[in-house]
């Protein structure tokens, strides 16, 4: 186990999945690998994370949306979006669902591991 903390990536594309699990890996993070909605959805365990790197869109499901239900149940863990349709529409629904960074694919390693970073290191404090 890591020193940094667990992160939830829920994406449908399984390459997808596996490299960004290699990438947090290599800057000391564990990560639970999630490949839909529906799966990541039914987990019970949202306090062992400390953020989630979640797809725009899953198989016909929004992520956007699926943010807007967690903070309905009260889970309001930090989420980065990743997506491979960027558009203005998507961006600002994004933003307005309260994301802490929105990352077009293919994006540089760094893009995604420094809001990780910092989110680990505001709870460490």
């Amino acid at each position: 186990m890591s020193n940094q903390g667990l992160v939830f990536i829920v994406d449908d594309d399984v390459g997808i999945l596996k490299g960004i699990k290699r990438l947090l890996k290599q800057h000391g993070f564990d990560s639970a690998l999630f490949d839909s909605a529906e799966a990541f959805e039914s987990c019970d365990d949202f306090d062992a994370a400390i953020c989630i790197i979640l797809d725009i869109q899953l198989n016909g499901v929004s992520g956007i949306e699926v943010r807007h239900r967690l903070i309905d149940a009260g889970i309001a863990l930090p989420v980065i979006y990743i997506t491979a349709n960027d558009n203005d529409a998507v961006r600002a629904a994004a933003v307005k669902s309260g994301c802490i960074a929105y990352l077009t694919k293919p994006f540089a390693a760094k893009s995604l591991i420094e809001p990780i970073e910092r989110v680990a290191a505001a709870r460490a404090h």
